[in-house]
């Protein structure tokens, strides 16, 4: 089990964040975990019947099978490391996992027609 299953698996155990997966998750990811913690408890991850999207500073970006969008999923990941990850994929993964995800019962894409 990798460290990111690691922490997947106790935080679904729990069903919220507990200080030790907290610890984890900004352990092991740094300012992204702390980022995606934080994108958590402000309600910005998002669903919608064909995207899952995260509300970032500039703009949202769309996750997909743990990719990602945005400029750091671009140009700044390892693929070849399974937790160097955008802070975008992890504010979705710990959110599925703690029921925190906000849902809409719409087409994203009707959603970007209006912005």
């Amino acid at each position: 089990m990798t460290p990111v299953e690691r922490w997947q698996a106790q935080l679904e155990e729990a069903g919220e964040l507990t200080p030790d997966v907290v610890q984890q998750i900004s352990r092991l990811h740094g300012d992204r975990g702390v980022q995606a913690i934080e994108a958590v408890g402000e309600n910005r991850v998002k669903s919608y019947r064909d995207f899952t999207i995260v509300v970032g500073y500039d703009d949202e970006y769309i996750i997909e099978n743990e990719g990602c969008t945005c400029k750091d999923s671009e140009y700044n990941l390892d693929a070849d490391d399974p937790t160097d990850l955008c802070w975008h994929v992890l504010a979705v993964a710990i959110a599925r996992r703690v029921g925190h995800v906000d849902y809409h019962d719409m087409w994203y894409s009707e959603v970007r027609e209006f912005l």
